[in-house]
């Protein structure tokens, strides 16, 4: 099963640098396969944003706020979360357990850098949701400063789109804030995190 995933795995991102390399490229000129082995082989290898996950593994005590309205004041919770590497370092796996509007609430977030798209991405699934929620950005010069995007449909209809603001702050410390906007409304801070590593 292993060798199966790692297989279609290798081989969507054959198809995605081949498409991304064809649209630089013009008509007719083709790079010869020892070179395009080279460059499959530099894009997946981890580079300084994979590192500073791998700074990341370890296990942290949570500090969440919840904020349902605007100018109310928030429901605070506090939990654990273990994070550790996936894939020979490529990968931040993280597990989360805390209260979320009162209830048990559990999640499961993997980050990562898409070498070729120069990308941070995040997907998360969680207890409170049968959906997969993704969200995209990019980083400050440093890497310690990242800003994702995204959205997700709302039972009423409509969306809701996010902005996340995911600081590492040192060693020890990190935040997560999130902001929200209904049907692109106004956009208002709906939660924050605070991650200090247990010692």
């Amino acid at each position: 099963m292993r060798a199966i995933s790692l297989a279609v795995t290798t081989l969507c991102i054959l198809m995605t640098v081949s498409t991304a390399l064809a649209k630089d490229k013009k008509p007719g000129k083709q790079m010869d396969q020892q070179a395009m082995m080279e460059l499959y082989k530099q894009l997946a290898t981890p580079g300084e944003p994979h590192k500073l996950f791998a700074s990341l593994a370890g296990s942290w005590t949570t500090h969440t706020k919840e904020w349902m309205e605007p100018g109310k004041p928030p429901t605070e919770s506090t939990g654990s979360a273990e994070m550790k590497m996936l894939l020979d370092g490529r990968f931040l796996y993280q597990e989360f357990n805390s209260q979320m509007m009162g209830q048990p609430f559990s999640g499961i977030g993997i980050d990562a850098y898409d070498n070729l798209r120069k990308r941070y991405i995040t997907v998360w699934l969680d207890t409170m949701s049968t959906g997969v929620f993704t969200m995209e950005g990019t980083a400050t010069a440093d890497g310690k400063t990242i800003t994702l995007k995204g959205q997700h449909g709302e039972p009423g209809g409509g969306h809701m789109t996010h902005r996340a603001v995911w600081k590492i702050v040192d060693d020890n410390t990190q935040t997560f804030d999130m902001y929200g906007a209904h049907h692109g409304g106004k956009e208002m801070k709906m939660l924050e995190i605070t991650y200090s590593r247990k010692q």
